[in-house]
């Protein structure tokens, strides 16, 4: 569409026909920012004289429930689901379809990629990264004390910065270390240069790898960790947000800790500062080693069963 022709009716015409369409603000405030971004080069470039986007109101936000932060419990859950996932059963056909007797599939993966796999639940959750942080990772990165999140991955998998496009350190939970131990023993130790998570062929994870990922790997292992909803893996990083704040963590260590602004943290989280501001303190290691352990008994129980 020529430039010109964008004008501040056409844009709220199709903002309107995106909100009939039922598309949602969340995705509607990308289109704009992307939107926005092309118009305002243009104005700079003098193709336009401004940018007419400005002036066409942003729909309002759906209001959003508080976070809910699973729990060290469930996490474990979840890893241990990782880590024994049950064999898949498939269906019978139903009227209309060619005929197929139910049966059931062995359980996915190889021992190492499940391995892979609940170290991805123990990282968003225990180093609160985000995932295209987390898709960028290193070897190196991790350090004796501490995750250096310093870069994250585009959509194909090559690297940019960080959202805030600054370096951060974040305290490494004693669990989660020993989790990353692990994990490079059963690779056969290789270079520090390394991606922690890699495809077949050594390539980084791009998003259409994430995206199978969470579909053939985190959304079976959720219900299978007594989960009626499954939450997306991003929302793991409210269970790291939450054993800093149950610990006495200051809220501004714990925005640094996750890479976001004070005001972020204080908008997102302020229910959990209140719920735990006269509550006992905790020790976030010692939390999830416990949990891990009784997890880990109640797998073997059933096991023996």
């Amino acid at each position: 569409m020529p430039l010109n022709e964008i004008t501040v009716a056409v844009l709220r015409g199709w903002q309107a026909e995106l909100i009939k369409d039922g598309v949602s603000p969340g995705t509607i405030h990308k289109c704009r920012t992307f939107l926005s971004s092309v118009l305002r080069h243009a104005a700079e470039s003098e193709a336009i004289p401004g940018n007419p986007l400005s002036l066409v109101r942003a729909p309002k936000a759906r209001p959003k429930d508080a976070v809910v932060p699973l729990s060290p419990i469930t996490v474990e859950r979840i890893r241990a689901a990782m880590l024994n996932p049950p064999p898949r059963h498939v269906q019978p056909s139903t009227a209309g379809q060619r005929k197929r007797k139910a049966y059931e599939l062995a359980a996915p993966g190889t021992p190492q990629t499940r391995q892979r796999d609940a170290l991805i639940v123990s990282l968003l959750a225990y180093s609160g990264i985000r995932p295209g942080e987390l898709r960028a990772l290193r070897l190196a990165d991790v350090q004796a004390n501490t995750i250096l999140v310093q870069r994250a991955a585009n959509p194909d998998g090559t690297v940019k910065a960080t959202k805030s496009e600054r370096r951060r350190p974040v305290r490494l939970l004693s669990p989660l270390a020993q989790d990353l131990r692990e994990y490079r023993l059963a690779i056969g130790r290789p270079a520090a240069t390394r991606l922690v998570l890699v495809a077949d062929d050594a390539s980084p994870w791009d998003k259409t790898a994430w995206q199978i990922w969470r579909n053939d790997r985190w959304a079976p292992a959720c219900p299978a960790a007594g989960l009626h909803e499954v939450p997306r893996p991003y929302d793991l990083r409210h269970s790291f947000a939450s054993l800093l704040l149950a610990e006495g963590r200051q809220p501004v260590y714990v925005a640094k800790q996750l890479g976001h602004s004070l005001a972020v943290l204080l908008s997102t989280y302020a229910h959990l500062i209140a719920e735990y501001e006269d509550a006992e303190r905790i020790d976030a290691e010692a939390e999830i080693r416990n949990a891990r352990g009784k997890v880990g008994s109640a797998v073997v129980r059933t096991t023996a069963v």
